[in-house]
C-alpha cells in the first residue's frame, strides 16, 4: 500500500473558481486552474480527486488551459506497468493568468461598447 497526499478546495478555493466562472471562465476550466494554482504539479488523477471533476472534465479543460498556454505538463513513467503518467503545472503565474484574463475582458466590453454605440447611431440617424 502506497502513502498518497490529495489537496482538496478549501471554501476560499471553491469561491475563487466560482469568481472565475462568474468572470466567464467555463466552471471545470476554473477549477483546474485554482487546482493548479495552489500546488506545484499534479497528475490528472490528483486534479479529478481534489477537484472532484470526473476524468473526461478534466481533459476538457486541460485542452482550453493548453490552448491558452497556461499550463505545461510532462510525462513520468507509472510506478507499476502501464501508460506514463502526465504531470501538469502551471506554464505561467496565477497573476500573469489573471492580467490577460482581465485583458481579454476588457477588449470583449470595449468591442460591444462599440456595437452599442453604433446600434445607437441608427437611432438618432
Amino acid at each position: 500500500m502506497r502513502f498518497e497526499k490529495v489537496l482538496y478546495f478549501t471554501d476560499k478555493e471553491e469561491e475563487f473558481a466560482q469568481l472565475l466562472v462568474d468572470i466567464g471562465l467555463k466552471r471545470n476550466v476554473a477549477k483546474v486552474l485554482v487546482y493548479l494554482a495552489n500546488t506545484p504539479e499534479a497528475t490528472s488523477r490528483d486534479i479529478e480527486r481534489g477537484t472532484d471533476l470526473r476524468q473526461p472534465e478534466v481533459s476538457i479543460a486541460m485542452r482550453s488551459l493548453k490552448e491558452n498556454v497556461w499550463i505545461e505538463s510532462r510525462e513520468s513513467k507509472a510506478e507499476s506497468k502501464g501508460r506514463p503518467v502526465k504531470i501538469y503545472c502551471l506554464a505561467r503565474s496565477i497573476e500573469d493568468i489573471m492580467e490577460t484574463i482581465e485583458q481579454d475582458k476588457r477588449k470583449e466590453v470595449q468591442s460591444q461598447l462599440d456595437l452599442f454605440h453604433k446600434a445607437k447611431q441608427y437611432i438618432s440617424a
